[in-house]
């Protein structure tokens, strides 16, 4: 895994996650992220090294370096990598853990219904491939 580079593992198939996934890349003015879909082979992989149940595809993983975060924390440390406005949510995380991922499980479980489903993982636009594992 690469030390100069984060690593976002999404759900490559969610529309939801997708267009956050779009999000990250027009606002990461470091280049500071690279990106797997959970489904993937490079994702299946990352998560098995981490020791992270690969089935469970219900999650937002940020990887930084032998470190990895999940759901709430990890995009609320996303966002404050992004900087300024985003980095003014970073101080949620003093919010409990069991609640902020009570709303992030409640989004995950509707993801698929509230904003649709791919039939297959993200593929990235010729500007975006050095972005992807």
């Amino acid at each position: 895994m690469s030390s100069d580079h984060k690593i976002i593992l999404f759900d490559g198939v969610c529309n939801l996650c997708n267009g956050a996934v779009d999000f990250f890349i027009t606002r990461d003015k470091k280049d500071t992220f690279r990106y797997a879909a959970l489904q993937s082979d490079i994702g299946i992989e990352l998560q098995k090294k981490l020791n992270i149940d690969h089935k469970n595809i219900e999650s937002f993983i940020l990887i930084d370096g032998s470190k990895y975060y999940k759901k709430s924390t990890a995009a609320l440390r996303v966002a404050a990598m992004l900087g300024f406005p985003y980095s003014l949510l970073f101080p949620l995380l003093i919010v409990p853990p069991f609640i902020r991922n009570f709303v992030y499980d409640v989004i995950a479980k509707y993801r698929y219904k509230w904003f649709g489903k791919k039939s297959t993982c993200r593929l990235p636009t010729p500007a975006e491939k050095a972005k992807f594992l």
